[in-house]
């Protein structure tokens, strides 16, 4: 499952929008640290493609792709030393595929900011030097051990001992460690490492209700700071507020509400698509009559792979995958069309899957 990691500084409104997200009530309160355990929330990741299918093949259940939101609490500068239980929270970050970084982008006299005036350029980059010192220190102490293995001669250490080096140098110069590439060889290794900067960003812009649509200056300066670093992670806008509105109303009435602000999406929506695209992510639906589902797995995939999320022995006893294409899977009216029509293929195990293709796998037990 895909965990996502909420992260800002204190009272940039990431409970607020973990709540509205998850349906969930965590402590929402004006002060810092109202969030000291991580709150977990499944949410659905929104497919208008999984109601398609369904009103096809009449399943007795749908069931989306989830995602695991981590609501962490809020960080402040000094957390890579212990400040504000910063090691506990830094702890939490390490285990999610990604982050998403909550910026204050909105004024409000009643919210206290923690450093005093509302700067996203600065909040963004207090966080980011908070997770970059835990990152040196930790592969500094990982390096200290590596080198002592790699006079022995392990080649294996070796090539640890070079990475951790050429992430050192990146960190000690206040990069990311994920601006260090590594090679097929070394991607193992770099993994293990686990390193907080390594992990993919997302920016979660929260602004005023007014401002979803368009924007505002802060919003800018947050663009500006990525594009004077060289980051090309994506900003999405939200409004904390709009989200918990949104959560309280019936789903039926949430479109009209949406169209009212001149949005087609919510915030979920948003930061869902945004992770998927951030993470190489693409979906792919089986679809019969007790279940029509959608199952995540990365772009490039082959289909032993896609069968293996399902359960492991598809993966191990795989034999073919019959394929159709969503578009022509809903065009003709579901699978028995498809294959009178010739659209069902039967693919082998080197067979990458596409985003929207409609599964059946055989397998041998």
């Amino acid at each position: 499952m895909l965990r996502l990691g909420i992260v800002g500084l204190p009272n940039v409104g990431k409970s607020t929008l973990f709540n509205a997200l998850t349906s969930a009530k965590a402590l929402v309160a004006n002060y810092p640290f109202a969030t000291i355990e991580p709150n977990t929330g499944i949410v659905q990741v929104p497919d208008p493609r999984l109601d398609a299918l369904a009103q096809i093949v009449n399943p007795e259940r749908t069931v989306p792709a989830v995602v695991e939101f981590v609501d962490i609490a809020g960080l402040v500068k000094g957390a890579s030393e212990g400040e504000g239980l910063g090691n506990q929270f830094l702890a939490n970050i390490r285990e999610v595929d990604a982050i998403v970084h909550v910026v204050r982008c909105f004024e409000e006299p009643d919210v206290q900011h923690v450093m005093g005036a509302v700067d996203p350029a600065r909040d963004r980059e207090i966080i980011n030097i908070e997770l970059g010192l835990a990152d040196l220190a930790s592969v500094e102490k990982r390096l200290d051990k590596t080198a002592r293995a790699a006079k022995s001669g392990d080649p294996q250490s070796k090539l640890e001992m070079r990475l951790l080096e050429a992430v050192q140098r990146q960190l000690a110069a206040g990069r990311p460690a994920r601006t260090v590439t590594p090679t097929e060889e070394e991607s193992p290794a770099y993994r293990s490492f686990n390193l907080l900067t390594a992990k993919p960003v997302v920016y979660a812009a929260n602004v005023p209700e007014d401002e979803i649509s368009s924007g505002n200056h802060h919003v800018e300066a947050l663009r500006a700071a990525l594009g004077r670093d060289g980051e090309t992670a994506e900003v999405v806008t939200f409004s904390a507020k709009v989200e918990a509105e949104l959560a309280e109303l019936a789903p039926e009435d949430r479109g009209g509400f949406l169209e009212s602000l001149g949005l087609t999406e919510s915030g979920l929506d948003r930061l869902a698509h945004a992770a998927y695209h951030l993470l190489g992510l693409q979906s792919y639906f089986t679809a019969g009559e007790k279940e029509v589902r959608a199952w995540t797995v990365h772009r490039g995939d082959k289909a032993p792979s896609a069968a293996g999320v399902i359960h492991s022995d598809f993966e191990k006893g795989f034999i073919r995958a019959e394929t159709v294409a969503f578009g022509d899977f809903v065009r003709v009216g579901g699978w028995k069309p498809a294959r009178e029509q010739g659209l069902a293929r039967a693919e082998g195990k080197e067979y990458v899957v596409q985003d929207g293709d409609v599964m059946l796998f055989r397998f041998t037990s």
